[in-house]
């Protein structure tokens, strides 16, 4: 038994199913799963413990050098995709860890190649092409030059691969957009092959393109939130659903827990919390959990989320405070000190997915999780 008040579980077997139901959609494409943002809230270095023992898994996909890093010292030894921006400073971690960085500004890739040439040896670099999303990516008048500058530095050799991110996959059950980017994509990567840098690897596939479009699969398929089990959207779930696809593919990897602190007694007609937000209507029993907002459980929750106590929902009373939230347990009458809270998660016949906790935020599950701090204690199970 856990003595933290407050922690996250991960279930080794959910990370699984869910890598095993993502292999057999990829196929034959290579899969690199992320684990930017700390590994989506779940604890990077944890991920990547479960990633080893996975043979499927050929690439994990960060932003951040910093995180690649981390990839390296928690035991990932083969290939890390960069996919965000890097200074010059941090060049040489590229080659000091193997790293395949994503090229979308020219001034990145000459000084990439300054180095490679000065250190003999070449690099595996990715090129992000623009196709409607209108974020990092290179658009088609400026292939040329990205050309000139590969052709001029041995070391630099083509592209090894060439990526693009849809738009809006995942935001609708009508797919004419991303549609429309696959075909500039395509059209971008024909540009390549006249300008002689065709590149090895064409990947565009997240999570809501690999479930939904084979055809976006091409060498490697990128997935995120569904590794950790989580659908991108109801939209994508939908689209499943509405192409004969059956909704047992994943499972949540995580659970978040705490415990009961202090039982207190408050008289009808008293005030709970910050701002005087919630008013008892008769006497009434309020438990008091040692989680809040700088934890990751959201502000916006409050008088709206339930946690659940012994398989039941306690509703949460009054302000979620910094550290601490207020829940009702009334009607529970096994409610004790010590006892474990689920926040997140299931509890005998109930369950609290991320999803519901994110729309009671005003959010998307991808936040909720990406806003979990990094300090909670977490224990593979």
């Amino acid at each position: 038994m856990t003595t933290y008040l407050n922690w996250i579980e991960l279930s080794e077997t959910a990370f699984k199913t869910n890598i095993k139901s993502l292999g057999k959609i990829a196929g034959k494409s290579k899969l690199s799963i992320c684990v930017k943002a700390n590994a989506y809230g779940h604890g990077l270095k944890e991920i990547v413990s479960l990633a080893v023992k996975e043979d499927s898994i050929e690439y994990l996909t960060v932003h951040s050098i910093t995180e690649a890093v981390q990839c390296r010292e928690s035991g990932w030894s083969k290939s890390i995709l960069l996919f965000g921006p890097f200074l010059e400073e941090e060049i040489p971690l590229i080659f000091e860890h193997n790293l395949e960085p994503t090229i979308f500004e020219l001034d990145s890739l000459f000084q990439l190649g300054k180095l490679a040439k000065k250190q003999t040896t070449s690099v595996k670099t990715h090129l992000k092409l623009e196709t409607g999303t209108n974020r990092q990516g290179i658009t088609e008048n400026q292939l040329a030059e990205f050309a000139e500058a590969y052709k001029s530095n041995e070391f630099l050799k083509s592209p090894y691969g060439a990526s693009m991110h849809f738009a809006n996959v995942e935001d609708t059950v009508n797919h004419e957009f991303a549609d429309q980017q696959l075909e500039s994509f395509l059209q971008l990567c024909a540009k390549l092959k006249e300008l002689k840098i065709a590149p090895t690897a064409l990947h565009t596939a997240s999570s809501a393109a690999m479930i939904l479009f084979e055809k976006t699969h091409f060498d490697m398929v990128r997935p995120g939130i569904s590794v950790y089990g989580s659908w991108p959207s109801k939209e994508t779930k939908l689209s499943y659903e509405l192409g004969g696809g059956k909704n047992n593919l994943f499972q949540p990897v995580l659970t978040w827990k705490s415990r009961i602190t202090q039982i207190k007694d408050v008289l009808a007609n008293s005030f709970i919390g910050y701002g005087c937000s919630f008013k008892t209507s008769t006497d009434s029993k309020i438990a008091i959990v040692p989680v809040g907002y700088a934890d990751g459980y959201s502000r916006t929750l409050s008088n709206t989320a339930y946690v659940l106590i012994g398989g039941k929902r306690a509703p949460v009373r009054g302000r979620v405070c910094m550290n601490l939230i207020m829940v009702e347990i009334t009607n529970i009458e096994t409610a004790k000190i010590g006892q474990t809270v689920t926040l997140l998660g299931r509890d005998k016949d109930e369950d609290i997915s991320a999803e519901q906790l994110a729309s009671w935020s005003g959010t998307i599950n991808y936040e909720f999780f990406a806003r979990l701090s990094p300090n909670i204690p977490k224990i593979i199970v």
